[in-house]
């Protein structure tokens, strides 16, 4: 198009980073406060005696200078200063004695610092105009998107990963077909579920903390469900086929629901008493298959109903009904922004925070002083594990790089890199089909921009005009398709 109207009015209106921004957003708003409640009670060891987190806020960058004074700073400060762009994060906390909330003595501490991305909804230069950004100092033409850290800029790179909560199917090497989930709670908890399909139809199950796969009717019947049922929950008739002939190979197909769960709890935990091995049984059924699903024992006939769709899946593509999934395809895959890696950051230093706050208020005790909440809480905590992160680019799941030195050489390359989405797979193995270009990349990953060498096709670049949502409360949606699954006469599934 002439003069490239689109693009240029496209590029007038919408920021090259703004997904970024939008994504640390919602962090900063939502998904900081979901880890606090999702963690809000503290249990020292200290009899009658637990702390109930509320909420917690931040506020915008500030700096405490020699004298003791404390003032606002902008992020053109903190580059000159070596200092890092952060804000000040206060909790708010209820004792509760022998189970009774203590609301009159609830009170708030400082709890450490986050470091703000630049443009962001805590930045100052948000909502600064052009004249402002100039007579203060700062870059008038700066996208942001990224950190200052001890004085040094730095961006969090997109993370390229396979979609969770879906099904996906595969046809491995060996013939086997496997139906997988990478099942992912708002915990920030992430366990690969499967189900696979031999050459002779026999189904197993995997999921985290088993060292070798286990029959799939032993599991569903665990789960509550009856033989009958089993099939039930089969449409095609290859697949209830598939089913019958595992029901009738199983050793599980006529014991009740308690024996089954007693035959996990023997395979998980050998050799321990039969009540500790019920338990840990129980507890691999409602935390480690399809946690997304729920994590309660009323969720358990409802996984099990997931369970046999996996397995339908696995048939149809056995049997040819189906295509196999590309785990390439775009349409597989989600990036997780700065807001996304965030979040995964904060839980992980968070968990580290709450069992600081035990052992301080236990060693109080202990030695007979007084307990004050506040003198038991120590900030350091918190941002140590936040800049170590943020200044090495080790994250907490094992991956690495995912904090890089933006880079500067000029404006160009400062926007390509704030754009930039990595593999998680290694540089050391070929990988050949995924570092391909792939026809679901056109229109949002470039097909050109790919650095030389081992990182090929591993480290790529979003197209010019490509956007990614930065995601949305799944909540209302769920409830709705309930509801018209119900009107329809079909049963409310969860996920």
């Amino acid at each position: 198009m002439k003069n490239h109207e689109v693009l240029e009015s496209y590029l007038s209106t919408v920021s090259m980073v703004q997904q970024q921004i939008e994504s640390c957003n919602r962090f900063i708003h939502t998904g900081i406060n979901r880890i606090v409640e999702s963690q809000n009670i503290i249990e020292p060891d200290v009899s009658d005696f637990a702390i109930r987190l509320n909420s917690i806020r931040l506020e915008q960058p500030k700096i405490i200078e020699s004298d003791s004074s404390v003032r606002s700073f902008l992020p053109h400060e903190a580059l000159m200063r070596n200092l890092t762009y952060a804000a000040p994060m206060y909790i708010t906390y209820t004792p509760v004695i022998s189970g009774v909330e203590k609301t009159i003595n609830m009170a708030e501490a400082y709890v450490g610092e986050m470091p703000v991305m630049v443009k962001s909804d805590l930045c100052y230069t948000k909502n600064m105009s052009y004249e402002q950004l100039l007579s203060s100092g700062e870059d008038p033409d700066d996208p942001g998107g990224y950190f200052i850290i001890k004085g040094t800029e730095r961006v969090l790179v997109g993370i390229e990963d396979l979609a969770p909560n879906k099904i996906i199917c595969t046809k491995e090497s060996s013939g086997d077909v496997t139906a997988k989930v990478f099942s992912s709670t708002q915990l920030n908890f992430r366990g690969r579920c499967s189900v696979t399909r031999d050459e002779y139809g026999v189904y197993t199950l995997m999921f985290p903390t088993l060292a070798k796969s286990l029959d799939l009717v032993l599991v569903m019947r665990a789960l509550g469900l009856t033989s009958n049922k089993m099939l039930e929950a089969f449409t095609d008739k290859d697949g209830r086929n598939d089913m019958l002939l595992n029901i009738e190979t199983s050793k599980a197909k006529d014991i009740s629901v308690q024996d089954a769960i007693g035959e996990l709890g023997r395979m998980s935990a050998p050799n321990q008493a039969k009540v500790y091995q019920e338990k840990r049984a129980e507890f691999q059924l409602d935390s480690y298959i399809l946690p997304h699903l729920g994590m309660k024992p009323e969720d358990r006939l409802e996984k099990a109903q997931y369970l046999a769709r996996m397995a339908e899946h696995a048939s149809l593509v056995a049997y040819r009904k189906v295509k196999p999934d590309d785990r390439d395809n775009y349409a597989n895959k989600r990036i997780n922004l700065a807001g996304d890696l965030m979040e995964v950051l904060f839980s992980s230093a968070f968990k580290f925070f709450i069992r600081d706050v035990k052992y301080h208020i236990e060693r109080t005790t202990a030695r007979g002083r007084k307990l004050t909440v506040r003198t038991n809480i120590n900030p350091d905590t918190l941002t140590e594990k936040i800049l170590y992160s943020m200044g090495t680019g080790a994250w907490p799941a094992g991956q690495t790089g995912v904090s890089q030195v933006l880079d500067r050489t000029n404006l160009f390359s400062s926007l390509s890199h704030l754009r930039r989405v990595k593999s998680p797979l290694t540089k050391k193995h070929s990988h050949l089909k995924a570092r391909d270009v792939h026809g679901s990349h056109i229109g949002k990953i470039c097909p050109s921009e790919t650095p030389e060498g081992p990182e090929v096709g591993l480290t790529r670049y979003l197209s010019l005009m490509a956007k990614v949502t930065v995601g949305a409360d799944e909540t209302m949606a769920a409830k709705k398709l309930k509801e018209m699954m119900q009107e329809g006469g079909g049963k409310p599934v969860k996920g």
